[in-house]
């Protein structure tokens, strides 16, 4: 029953989430016409901000609310932006000492994405 619960919360939050992304790309595309990304560096920068926030508020002083934690930041958060999740790890390994692991994540997430983006327009376009 309680991973229903869970999984009902992250559901929800995610649903919230998707549409709050949807809403800032919308907002920012009409506003500043640009052929950059606006809204969704927008999205980035405020997802990695609040999802380091949250987490380190939650964990300071609520950190047995779990259902809550994995509404906001794996349902919520998660679906406004994974970059966000990315930015956050990264900075957990930099604050544990693990400065490699952590470069490693940066360049190879950056780089392997981007093959991996490439092969898929690659392979969509043949």
């Amino acid at each position: 029953m309680k991973h229903l619960i869970q999984a009902l919360a992250i559901g929800g939050a995610g649903f919230a989430g998707a549409l709050a992304r949807w809403g800032v790309t919308v907002l920012f595309g009409s506003i500043i016409p640009t052929q950059f990304p606006l809204g969704t560096f927008v999205i980035n920068i405020t997802g990695s901000f609040f999802l380091g926030w949250f987490l380190t508020f939650m964990n300071a002083r609520y950190a047995g609310h779990v259902t809550l934690k994995l509404a906001i930041a794996t349902g919520f958060v998660g679906a406004y932006t994974t970059f966000s999740t990315f930015a956050y790890d990264s900075m957990t390994l930099v604050q544990k000492g693990a400065v490699v692991l952590a470069v490693v994540n940066v360049v190879g997430s950056v780089l392997v994405g981007l093959l991996g983006a490439w092969v898929g327009i690659a392979l969509a376009g043949s």
